[in-house]
């Protein structure tokens, strides 16, 4: 599933969504920011954004902070008060649903008793792995682990095959870092050796806080394990490539990768025997790799591995000590975040992960009006009439391809706000008094809701996010794209403002969505999602000339000093950066019909709707939150998004006026346009 943005752009208020007559509409465009000693023409970004850039300070609980950071904020604060009005509410007692919320929630808020509790909940996990001598008794126990969602060398995942997409599969992956990145093992340099360093520090501690007697030694070699493991491992970059990544291999057969590993005792311990007789390996010399290790590895190592591993997943819902210097590590030093959030938050995220659509069919009753639908749909139709245009115009696809292409957006899927139908969770159980017990059940909860797919049609009314979630996405396999009610207010969405900012917010968001299907990924699925190769060869080759000059561009910035952007690993999200604005600026010109924009606060129409698209992007990260991002993100920093796919527009050159000489210009030649 491709996902767009994370985190960015500027403190908007948001507001109601009453009708407004269009020539009462303001212009949405935040200007208190403006910082007049910078050109448009030499930085649009720091133009409307220097006064934010210089004087907003990051929350202590934050390690970046922008629109998405802001509008979710608000987000969090609406849930809490669905949550506490539900717990005062007489006539939810009697709902089973309402008494699993307030009782998962204050299973998380009762700090007392996690206090008295202090490593009890991990006492049958850990027995359980102490109990293990022999390592052919491995296979059961990585398949425990998946299922309770703590890392192991490896893990599975339930979703439609790509080479067909009517069936569900079983895709089996590389897992088990501790740490972010395989980078953060490999790398060379001081920023990254000294994260290395805090997390064999890190991982002594907890271990020793846990009881273990040989704290440091374990830490030393769970390390060294773990970097096996990161040596064995794709990049991101290579793991990007969907073709590479599909090997569909029979059950019978995986042996031939792990020759000393009992594969079919995990198959059946992982409950899938009988339900599939073949699984997709993502990356295969992995699982070669990992076999070895199994066997070279003394079983005292895997046993202290798996334990910590355990108490890692583990740590979020024991006693303060554990919280406290789990988030030392992960948030302070990987991220640079000085504190903790609001227990409160980190409470509503439990309620997202596990009883996600049950909150959020109350956050849709209360806060997100079938106005905001109905517009929606509206935009989704111009934006897609702009698209089956400008692909009959392309000079680098050819007619076979270009039919394609347009039978591909004909068959595209447009979910707006919530689903259709909302999850059951009848068979949840959950106890106000056993908070590792309710993750637990809730990780199998959602383990055997997945599983239940095996062998049954394709639930295409399904969504890949909760809608409280302040994001959107494309999934090539349904071929569809997501708009959850949350991300639909502004500055990505302002029904009381003139159209402009509009098309340079939430329409160029479609359009990013929308351009998914035909990027570098993407285009390798076909209409039905299934993974087949449409392009001739001859639009391969030019599509392929384009993305290297964009790659090229990317890799130029330099976010932090001496961490420069992956071109590669951001090259799908950056197709849809620069595709989404240029199609939204398309789509906003043919939706004026040749008339004349208004000017609203000394500005044109198009100069309001680029504008648009840079405030989505104001924003600010830590320098270790950016350093982690750089590596194992692949949208570009807020900065970047921001501006990178601008200097691309001839319309942003008109608006502006921008001219040889000016720091934004560059020459026609340079600029990547794909759509």
């Amino acid at each position: 599933m491709i996902k767009f943005g994370f985190f960015a752009a500027g403190l908007l208020t948001v507001i109601g969504c009453a009708s407004v007559p269009a020539t009462t509409r303001v212009s949405g465009v935040d200007l208190q920011y403006v910082d007049g000693a910078v050109r448009p023409q030499d930085d649009l970004y720091r133009h409307l954004n220097g006064k934010w850039l210089d004087s907003f300070q990051l929350p202590a609980d934050k390690g970046s902070y922008g629109s998405f950071t802001y509008i979710d904020d608000t987000t969090q604060e609406q849930l809490r008060s669905i949550v506490e009005a539900l717990q005062s509410s007489v006539a939810g007692a009697a709902d089973p649903e309402v008494a699993k919320i307030t009782d998962l929630y204050m299973s998380f808020m009762d700090e007392a008793r996690l206090e008295t509790l202090g490593l009890k909940p991990l006492q049958t996990e850990f027995a359980a792995i102490d109990a293990i001598s022999d390592r052919s008794e491995f296979p059961a126990l990585i398949a425990h682990l998946n299922r309770i969602g703590a890392a192991a060398p490896y893990d599975f995942y339930i979703n439609q095959d790509a080479r067909d997409s009517t069936q569900y599969a079983v895709i089996v992956h590389q897992s088990g870092l501790g740490m972010p990145d395989r980078d953060y093992y490999l790398k060379e340099d001081a920023k990254l050796k000294d994260a290395r360093a805090k997390y064999l520090a890190y991982t002594a501690r907890m271990m020793g806080m846990a009881g273990d007697a040989q704290s440091n030694a374990h830490a030393v070699a769970i390390l060294e394990l773990e970097t096996a493991l990161a040596q064995a491992q794709w990049t991101r970059v290579e793991n990007r490539d969907p073709i590479k990544t599909y090997n569909k291999t029979k059950n019978a057969d995986m042996p031939r990768l792990m020759p000393a590993y009992d594969w079919q005792r995990y198959v059946n311990a992982s409950e899938i025997a009988g339900k599939v007789d073949s699984v997709i390996v993502n990356q295969p010399s992995y699982f070669t790799s990992i076999d070895k290790l199994f066997t070279a590895t003394p079983l005292p190592v895997w046993k202290a591995y798996f334990k910590w591993h355990v108490l890692s997943a583990a740590a979020p819902y024991l006693s303060k000590s554990f919280v406290d210097e789990r988030f030392a590590f992960v948030g302070t030093v990987l991220s640079g975040i000085p504190e903790n959030r609001p227990r409160w938050k980190r409470g509503m995220a439990l309620l997202d992960n596990s009883m996600g659509e049950a909150l959020g069919k109350r956050y849709v009753e209360k806060f997100f009006p079938p106005q905001n639908k109905a517009r929606m749909q509206a935009l989704v139709r111009t934006l897609l009439d702009a698209y089956r245009q400008d692909i009959d115009a392309l000079d680098w696809m050819s007619p076979e391809t270009k039919q394609g292409a347009q039978a591909k957006l004909a068959k595209l899927v447009t979910k707006i706000g919530y689903p259709d139908t909302w999850r059951d969770y009848g068979a949840l159980q959950i106890s106000r008094e056993d908070l590792w017990g309710n993750v637990l059940r809730a990780n199998e909860f959602e383990y055997r809701r997945n599983l239940a797919k095996l062998g049954k049609p394709v639930d295409r009314s399904e969504w890949g996010m909760t809608l409280q979630t302040v994001n959107a996405y494309y999934n090539p396999l349904l071929n569809e794209i997501v708009f959850p009610a949350a991300i639909l207010q502004p500055p990505f969405f302002n029904v009381l403002a003139d159209d402009a900012v509009n098309y340079g917010g939430i329409v160029a968001v479609i359009g990013h969505e929308v351009s998914h299907g035909f990027d570098d990924q993407g285009s390798q699925y076909d209409a039905d999602g299934n993974l087949h190769d449409w392009f001739t060869k001859e639009n391969h080759d030019k599509f392929k000339a384009k993305t290297r000059a964009l790659i090229a561009q990317y890799n130029a910035y330099e976010p932090v000093p001496g961490y420069h952007v992956n071109g590669e690993l951001t090259l799908g999200e950056n197709i849809g950066d620069n595709s989404g604005l240029a199609m939204a600026y398309k789509a906003y010109r043919m939706s004026l019909a040749g008339k004349a924009a208004p000017v609203i606060d000394g500005l044109s129409g198009d100069q309001r709707l680029f504008m648009g698209w840079v405030q989505v992007w104001r924003g600010k990260e830590r320098e270790a939150e950016a350093i982690q991002r750089i590596k194992t993100d692949p949208h570009s920093p807020s900065a970047v998004r921001g501006s990178a796919p601008v200097v691309n527009q001839p319309g942003f050159y008109e608006a502006f006026g921008v001219k040889a000489g000016d720091k934004m210009y560059l020459a026609p030649q340079a600029r990547v346009s794909i759509w």
